[in-house]
């Protein structure tokens, strides 16, 4: 695949996402996993075709495939394309939230570090992780809410839409794990 090919099929993976986020965001949940399985498929595809090191399109699948509710097969995928590569902030993020959606929770902490030094955003995501992956319903709360904050002060989003895709995607991993805390926010779909 040419490079121009996966740039292409990263496009059309953030427009399809932009897409399930107005739809999750209007209460159009059957639509909005449709749209996420496509995204997830593209971003695939996109990584496929870019090469080793586009983690961000790895992140890119496994937000879009938890956001579906199939984040399981993704995170087996990731899983084996990264083995135990950690050695950016964007693989360690990677390999945390694949581990995290197939329940290693103890594989997952050592990534969670890893994605430390990637900046303020990944930190915060890091102190999320970390909560989920220790149970520690009032540090994922503190970590959450922060996530949150920060998306509704955005003046920019990469899809074009106000929503937090990260806080929604924790909050699926928060889910089964018993300590979602849903916070209300015009950047927050209502979850079920």
């Amino acid at each position: 695949m040419s490079a121009d090919a996966a740039q292409r099929l990263m496009g059309e993976a953030v427009r399809c996402d932009g897409l399930a986020q107005q739809a999750l965001l209007r209460g159009d949940a059957a639509r909005s996993r449709t749209l996420f399985r496509a995204a997830a498929e593209r971003y695939r595809a996109s990584w496929e075709g870019a090469g080793p090191d586009a983690f961000g399109r790895l992140i890119g699948l496994l937000k879009s495939s938890i956001l579906s509710g199939e984040g399981g097969q993704a995170a087996a995928y990731v899983r084996e394309a990264l083995g135990d590569r950690c050695d950016t902030p964007a693989s360690a993020y990677a390999l945390a939230l694949a581990a995290l959606a197939q329940g290693d929770d103890e594989a997952a902490l050592p990534a969670v570090e890893g994605m430390r030094a990637g900046g303020e955003a990944f930190a915060q995501t890091a102190d999320a992780l970390h909560a989920l992956a220790v149970g520690d319903r009032n540090a994922y709360a503190k970590a959450v809410t922060a996530i949150v904050a920060d998306f509704a002060a955005r003046q920019e989003h990469l899809t074009g839409v106000a929503f937090a895709d990260t806080a929604v995607m924790l909050e699926r991993l928060a889910a089964p794990r018993g300590v979602a805390v849903r916070p209300a926010s015009a950047v927050m779909p209502v979850l079920g």
